[in-house]
């Protein structure tokens, strides 16, 4: 198993993930903006209010989520340069192997499976890699009522 072909796998699900995210918050954002571009004002000034006002709304909720997504993406710099890189000492950007799961600290992106492995990509402010961060190998700890240990960081 190359430890280095992995990272590099995962830090593409990161950014193929984030893209895809930014793709559909942007689409939304265009749509709602068209949709209120195009609301005319009718004879029913109340409706159209409404309407406007349900766009507003929407569009002050897809940029929240824009918002979150970018910060996400300020991230990647930082992945990247530690994805040719094997560490010993978790930080972020790290592979965590452990006795429940297998773990990159990077965001909150989802699972993917790697030559019949599964990764949970984690934020590096979630309660577990705040555990993570500075252990190394065999560093043993109950996380929610389970014994975790750390089998192998790279």
């Amino acid at each position: 198993m190359d430890k280095l072909l992995i990272k590099e796998q995962l830090y593409q699900f990161c950014i193929e993930q984030i893209q895809q995210k930014l793709d559909t918050i942007n689409s939304v954002m265009n749509s709602a903006q068209n949709s209120a571009n195009s609301e005319t004002k009718s004879t029913a000034g109340d409706k159209h209010d409404t309407a406007r006002a349900m766009a507003h709304l929407e569009t002050e909720k897809n940029a929240k989520q824009l918002a979150e997504i970018n910060k996400i993406k300020k991230i990647l710099p930082y992945l990247k340069s530690s994805k040719t890189q094997l560490q010993s000492t978790i930080q972020l950007g790290c592979v965590v192997e452990t006795s429940l799961m297998n773990y990159y600290i990077s965001s909150n992106l989802g699972q993917i499976t790697i030559k019949n492995m599964n990764f949970l990509t984690i934020s590096p402010i979630s309660p577990l890699a705040k555990v993570f961060m500075g252990k190394k190998t065999g560093y043993g700890f109950n996380f929610n009522q389970k014994q975790i240990t750390i089998t192998d960081v790279y």
